[in-house]
């Protein structure tokens, strides 16, 4: 039996404050408690290196026989410090930190991040920037999704879908990389708006996609929904209903196959989503079944607001006019569509030393944020994305916590898994559809 005191982490004074010191304890406590001789129940690491749990987490389950009584999320093993990173950069540089948070949703970060310094400045960001917002964040949820039913398909076996959805999410990191020449982790919104215009040919791409993937969803459903061994791996496997997702604190298409129609789009919109029409799909089956037919819906919908948001572009700004805020200070695109334009870098470099004092100091020391502290919230393919943000009237953040949706929903696991089998583990973890760059930022 161990000691009180051994039930807490260790912990000493320094001169930064108190510090504990938090040691991976349960791996022996759970061996130490089995009797090699007389107990049938056996501990198996699952993970961290492994292709079944989305990265790099590490699931100490306690087995007897096939069944789990009991299973331990272990995270941690990232170490990205991307929150305390952002302490040491401007307020614009912080976007090409948080947009590697949940790598497979780039964009939300960066949306989620940008709405609190906005809210911190008192800013509002023109309309057209705000409309392709919306646009980049419905594509980036398609393509999130699509890696979530891609992965799903690999580890039940179901390989093509593995195929089909890497396949099609390659459609969109190309109108990525064709708005703003990256295809992850773009830093393209930026407060105040994003960096730049979509280019005509982006938008082209973007119609194109619109009319291609409802044929590509038809396929997904013409290879999985009537598929005997899906539906066995899938219905009633995993099963956590409302009062359960309540109680842990689980948002995003988990929440909603469990029947209620929580979105933030709807009941908090933000971005102008209260201007679009779309509907908010829920099952009621609670389990790993519901979830996939979800994300399903869901693409669906963002097809129809990506549809709106095009139709709702309107000639106009994407930066605000606040010159002491726009970064880069008056930028105008180079020939090839990225970096600065020679008709710009004549008139900072030749024409205008005012011109030229105010780029370097903008982008090397950054715009001063009002001293205050404001929380953001966005609708995230995997729920409730949340963003607080702390400033001390600086050109740095003094803190910026995210509200993580992957590290909250995990909770679920033990929840989803004890008492079922071993390979429904893999199963319900894949309906939670965690990202563990999110988890451990």
């Amino acid at each position: 039996m161990f000691a009180q005191e051994d039930a807490y982490a260790a912990e000493r004074e320094t001169t930064e404050g108190k510090v504990y010191t938090v040691t991976g304890g349960d791996w022996d406590e759970l061996v130490a408690a089995v009797d090699p001789v007389n107990d049938e129940r056996l501990i198996v690491n699952l993970g961290p290196q492994h292709p079944s749990t989305h990265g790099v987490l590490r699931l100490v389950c306690e087995m007897e026989g096939e069944t789990v009584r009991s299973i331990r999320p272990v995270i941690g093993y990232l170490h990205t410090g991307i929150e305390k990173n952002l302490e040491y950069r401007t307020w614009t540089q912080g976007c090409t930190f948080v947009t590697r948070a949940d790598y497979l949703a780039p964009i939300f970060n960066e949306v989620g991040y940008c709405l609190a310094v906005e809210k911190l400045l008192g800013v509002t960001v023109p309309e057209r920037a705000d409309v392709i917002r919306v646009i980049m964040m419905e594509l980036n949820r398609i393509s999130s999704h699509l890696v979530a039913l891609a992965t799903t398909g690999m580890e039940l076996g179901a390989l093509s879908m593995m195929i089909y959805g890497f396949r099609d999410r390659e459609k969109v990191l190309d109108i990525f990389e064709a708005v703003s020449g990256l295809r992850m982790n773009m830093a393209y919104v930026r407060p105040g708006g994003v960096a730049q215009d979509l280019p005509d040919d982006a938008i082209r791409m973007i119609r194109d996609f619109v009319d291609y993937m409802p044929k590509g969803l038809d396929d997904y459903e013409g290879l999985l929904s009537g598929n005997a061994i899906w539906q066995e791996r899938t219905q009633g496997v995993a099963y956590l209903d409302v009062s359960g997702c309540l109680a842990l604190g689980v948002t995003g298409p988990v929440l909603r196959s469990a029947g209620l129609p929580w979105d933030l789009r709807k009941t908090m919109p933000y971005c102008g989503y209260e201007d679009y029409d779309f509907d908010v799909p829920t099952q009621t089956g609670a389990d790993a079944w519901a979830r996939y037919l979800v994300r399903l819906d869901e693409i669906r919908e963002s097809l129809k607001i990506i549809e709106q948001g095009l139709a709702k572009l309107r000639p106009g700004p994407v930066m605000v006019e606040d010159k002491k805020i726009a970064w880069p200070a008056q930028l105008a695109l180079g020939a090839d569509g990225m970096g600065n334009s020679l008709n710009h870098i004549r008139h900072i470099m030749s024409q205008s030393m005012e011109a030229l004092i105010h780029h370097f100091k903008l982008v090397t020391e950054g715009f001063r944020v009002p001293a205050g502290q404001v929380y953001t919230a966005i609708e995230a393919p995997r729920g409730e994305l949340g963003i607080h943000a702390v400033s001390d009237g600086g050109t740095r953040p003094f803190r910026v916590h995210m509200r993580e949706p992957s590290f909250v929903n995990l909770q679920a696991i033990p929840a989803v898994s004890e008492g079922g089998l071993l390979a429904d583990v893999i199963a319900g973890g894949a309906s939670l559809d965690p990202v563990m760059g999110g988890c451990d930022r």
